[in-house]
């Protein structure tokens, strides 16, 4: 059906779609508030060893992991929608009861809630904006969801930066005992995790106006919901020709349907082993220590807490910069070449970086090599991986595949986030900023001889090339 001939019914296309990316900015924001947080909360729970740290700051992906799996068990039999909705309403609670927990056991369990929430909002937003866009806009309005997860980012950077501000008689030096004491210590922090109630709320109530995914309805036999649904998208004829190809596509994929055992056939585990492994790479890069730990990289760089909080914004600002130009570039120059670029300066910034932090050096280059970093991982291996994710997958192994690399891709963000401190405190930050050099040393190898260029093949073709490698 020629899409030229079509109208479609813009506002509702955008409303839905900026409604269900609201998960993603929830996500970004959830994710990365502990960051800012930490060095006020720490204080206030007294905690001291490094698995306490790690704990405080990874306890939330436990939640990622589940959310992930709840997914892959519910999101079929219960649809999009209803996930979405509780997604929403999982936010809720964990931003109100985060900002008001008096231990730090109540803490924890909060942050696992917000966890469970961000598991299901980075699964099913995208997809569920996808099976609601028209093909010709899909790729775009999938986007969306991704630039919103960065600007959730900066937002909570914002937050916790202008928050940390209020407190005027805090000293910029403060020791840990002052930082208890302080208005931050007691009372900002939690600001910082209850600022998301509101957006979080919103979610909810606007989750619940949004109609179900008209693919979900076409699969559970509400063909006329379907209809009714795709109508106000784009008019009758439009409405009944996109049921039939949905009710073609399902009758294909049901076919071709595959069980977990399957993926352990020696062709697919070779591929599903390099998606694994290209989902720990993108987690044990070491970028993740920079997003929840940019305030202890600072302050041994020798800044104080304001200084610190205001550098992790443009930490955010950076992020939201690179992922737009990644948007316009990943078809053009390739996936591999971004790919091979990220790993290949982020262990070369890396070894800088150690180098620095061995022979004293302080203050700027820190900052430089540590936003470097950033820019170079937001430009290449945050986006690109679901990129080559979705491509290297043969058909009728991709949903299940997905799933398996999505559920490693939090496991190796909690090995990493709650294993940190303890990894500084043993090396120290010269061979720390070494270890995830080696980390990115080994991935660029890896990348350079076993990930084929996917950039302008078909799925099949790529998938011939998987099979001869």
């Amino acid at each position: 059906m020629e899409t030229s001939n079509i109208r479609y019914n813009q506002t509702f296309l955008w409303l839905i779609c900026l409604v269900a990316a609201m998960g993603g900015f929830l996500f970004g924001y959830d994710w990365v508030v502990v960051g800012g947080a930490k060095p006020f909360y720490e204080p206030y729970f007294h905690l001291t060893t490094p698995s306490q740290k790690g704990w405080g700051t990874s306890s939330a992906l436990i939640g990622c992991i589940l959310g992930a799996i709840l997914c892959v068990i519910l999101s079929d039999k219960l649809g999009r929608k209803r996930l979405l909705i509780l997604s929403g309403a999982l936010f809720t609670v964990s931003a109100i009861g985060t900002g008001l927990a008096g231990s730090f056991n109540s803490f924890n369990i909060y942050r696992i809630i917000g966890g469970l929430g961000i598991g299901i909002a980075l699964n099913l937003s995208p997809m569920y904006i996808a099976e609601m866009s028209p093909p010709h806009i899909r790729g775009k309005m999938v986007s969306v969801n991704q630039l919103l997860v960065m600007f959730g980012i900066l937002a909570a950077q914002v937050v916790n930066w202008r928050i940390s501000l209020i407190d005027t008689k805090m000293p910029v030096d403060a020791t840990e005992e002052i930082i208890r004491q302080s208005w931050n210590g007691q009372i900002g922090w939690r600001w910082m995790f209850g600022a998301e109630t509101l957006p979080a709320f919103l979610f909810f109530l606007l989750m619940i106006f949004m109609p179900e995914s008209v693919r979900w309805l076409v699969k559970n036999g509400q063909n006329n919901k379907a209809i009714g649904i795709l109508k106000k998208v784009g008019g009758e004829k439009y409405a009944r020709n996109e049921v039939a190809l949905i009710q073609k596509t399902i009758s294909e994929e049901e076919t071709a349907k595959v069980h977990f055992k399957e993926l352990l056939e020696p062709g697919l585990l070779k591929i599903l082993l390099l998606g694994i492994f290209l989902a720990f790479l993108q987690q044990w890069s070491g970028m993740n220590v920079v997003f929840y730990y940019a305030a202890d990289i600072f302050q041994a760089a020798g800044y104080n807490i304001r200084e610190m909080m205001l550098q992790i914004v443009v930490i955010g600002t950076i992020m939201v910069m690179s992922v737009i130009v990644t948007i316009f570039i990943v078809d053009k120059i390739g996936r591999k070449f971004l790919m091979l670029l990220g790993t290949g300066s982020l262990a070369l910034i890396y070894t800088l970086e150690g180098y620095l932090f061995q022979i004293g050096v302080q203050g700027l280059p820190i900052v430089i090599l540590t936003l470097a970093s950033v820019a170079f991982y937001s430009l290449t291996l945050a986006p690109v991986l679901w990129v080559i994710l979705s491509e290297i997958f043969p058909n009728r192994i991709r949903g299940t595949a997905m799933s398996v690399a999505a559920v490693a891709h939090w496991v190796g963000n909690f090995s990493l986030t709650f294993t940190f401190p303890a990894i500084k405190e043993n090396l120290g930050w010269t061979l720390n900023f070494w270890l995830y050099a080696a980390i990115c040393g080994v991935g660029f190898v890896v990348l350079l001889y076993k990930l084929p260029e996917t950039k302008g093949k078909s799925l099949e073709e790529i998938e011939k090339i998987l099979n001869k490698s």
